[in-house]
């Protein structure tokens, strides 16, 4: 089993580059999904975010609102810090369990852990390779206004609540161009994928 890690900035183009990865056959785990799945209605991870913060991060159906939670831990660094120690060791448990089950499925698969805070929990020496996808923060600023709607101040916490390009490009091992088109990003993936399946057939020879 292959193992890659993904990360990038926020609005970066990972995302981009984890579809594309799994088009072309890897298995991706997406570390966002989980963290949804974590703290999902009946979870002991959603109780335990209502324990650190209170009732008014839910919303009337009993689920997480997000959008409130957002507000709180995106402005403060230190709320932000008390969510990723609730949220975090059950994003790992449930991707070793998926991983697992990869492997279960075919001992040759190539598993990318897509993880946007791949870095700043340190699993950077976690990984056969790391994959960083990058875009300068101004360009990621402006696709945050353009494409999610948020404000230039809102955009520019997201960015300011994860660590700097220069840190996240120091460990990685491939770097991808995000600032042109998905096609682009793609294409780059591509490229990467028949080196491995190349390195691959190289080591089994």
């Amino acid at each position: 089993m292959q193992r890659i890690g993904l990360t990038g900035g926020i609005a970066a183009g990972k995302s981009v580059a984890a579809r594309r990865f799994a088009e072309l056959g890897a298995v991706v785990i997406d570390a966002d999904r989980l963290a949804h799945e974590a703290v999902a209605p009946g979870t002991v991870g959603l109780d335990e975010v209502v324990e650190a913060f209170g009732t008014r991060v839910l919303a009337a159906d009993g689920s997480l609102d997000r959008p409130a939670l957002g507000a709180l831990v995106f402005t403060d660094p230190d709320a932000r810090a008390r969510l990723e120690a609730v949220v975090h060791p059950h994003v790992r448990r449930l991707a070793a369990e998926r991983e697992a089950a990869a492997a279960v499925r075919d001992p040759d698969a190539v598993v990318v852990h897509d993880i946007p805070l791949l870095v700043e929990t340190g699993q950077a020496g976690s990984f056969g390779m790391l994959v960083v996808v990058h875009a300068p923060a101004a360009l990621r600023s402006e696709r945050l206004v353009g494409t999610r709607g948020l404000s230039p101040a809102e955009a520019d916490a997201r960015i300011a609540s994860q660590i700097s390009d220069e840190e996240r490009l120091a460990v990685a091992d491939v770097v991808l161009d995000g600032t042109g088109s998905e096609s682009d990003l793609t294409g780059q993936v591509d490229r990467l994928w028949e080196r491995l399946s190349a390195e691959r057939v190289a080591e089994a020879g």
